[in-house]
């Protein structure tokens, strides 16, 4: 019997574009000998197609687990964890706190730092109060300025002066009530792959070089002319400890599954910070969550298998868990 696997992709999120290239590539990905494939669209209204999950166990006989590739907003933040778990189905990726905490930028850098762990310097601010004065108090220009909860670099900016924050505000205040101020880091950017449930384990780190002035949407998704050096040419001690950092921030957000960290390696002074983790990552054809995996020993069409199988343990785990006295 090949396994029953709903693709959930698209999605009312800025990333929805991104989200069909991920979903197209992991479906390419699939071993149609063990899996059956069941693709579930979901247009940018919110509209599910061919039918929408119920969240009701025991009421979609057909899917055996769900493979979610929805990133951002009501895919990548919990939303639809919810609805998953309502429905008693097992399902790739992080569950509802994870996926709600490594969302929200703001949560996560408190929860690192809480665990000890390096984040860059930031400052949060609200839409309606958003405080221009207050980031010149804190900080030198430039910063960057992002909207809490979305990704891709969708709507991030570098501000060199007052009129260029005033315009990066109103641009993230358009995604999202809560606004990142961050503190720029002049150096590298580095990323590293995190895979498992209680016992995660981390890829070799990759180094993404930007053809513009940071790695904006343009540079990851349409320009095609960012170098990605895979694995990363660092120190053997570097590697390590980018690694180590990519676990611990895993376990500090309690991810299960999968994520990608991203660092930032300082040019001055050789620290690396945690910028954000994603719990569900890119898996387009440039991605580097499935290349650094790759470069680990664990070929693209492997890595499906093993989401699949972690999300299926984990529900089994799950299974043991009383609900009722």
């Amino acid at each position: 019997m090949k396994l029953r696997v709903a693709v959930l992709y698209g999605g009312r999120s800025g990333e929805h574009e991104v989200s069909i290239r991920s979903a197209e590539s992991v479906m390419a990905a699939m071993d149609r000998a063990r899996y059956q494939i069941l693709p579930v669209f979901i247009s940018k209204e919110g509209r599910w197609e061919p039918r929408p999950i119920l969240p009701e166990p025991g009421a979609n006989p057909d899917i055996d687990v769900v493979f979610p590739v929805l990133h951002g907003t009501f895919g990548e933040d919990g939303t639809v964890q919810g609805l998953l778990e309502l429905a008693d189905l097992p399902y790739v990726g992080g569950g509802v706190l994870a996926s709600s905490v490594s969302m929200d930028k703001d949560v996560m850098k408190r929860l690192c730092r809480e665990a000890g762990l390096p984040v860059v310097d930031y400052l949060l601010q609200q839409r309606g109060a958003l405080d221009v004065a207050a980031v010149e108090r804190r900080f030198r220009y430039p910063v960057f300025v992002k909207p809490a909860n979305l990704g891709s670099s969708v709507a991030v900016s570098k501000a060199r002066d007052r009129a260029e924050l005033e315009a990066a505000f109103a641009l993230a205040a358009q995604y999202d009530r809560k606004v990142i101020v961050e503190r720029a880091i002049a150096g590298r950017e580095l990323e590293c792959a995190v895979l498992g449930n209680e016992r995660p384990e981390a890829s070799l780190p990759c180094e993404i070089i930007p053809s513009r002035e940071f790695y904006d949407y343009e540079d990851k998704y349409l320009l095609d002319r960012a170098q990605l050096l895979v694995p990363a040419a660092l120190a053997p001690e570097q590697t390590e400890a980018v690694r180590r950092l990519a676990e611990a921030c895993y376990r500090a957000v309690e991810c299960e599954g999968m994520a990608r960290v991203d660092f930032l390696l300082e040019a001055a002074t050789q620290a690396v910070y945690i910028n954000e983790i994603n719990t569900i990552p890119g898996f387009t054809s440039i991605s580097m969550f499935p290349r650094m995996w790759e470069a680990t020993g664990l070929p693209y069409p492997r890595l499906i298998d093993r989401l699949i199988e972690l999300a299926l343990e984990r529900h089994a785990a799950r299974r043991a868990t009383r609900y009722s006295i």
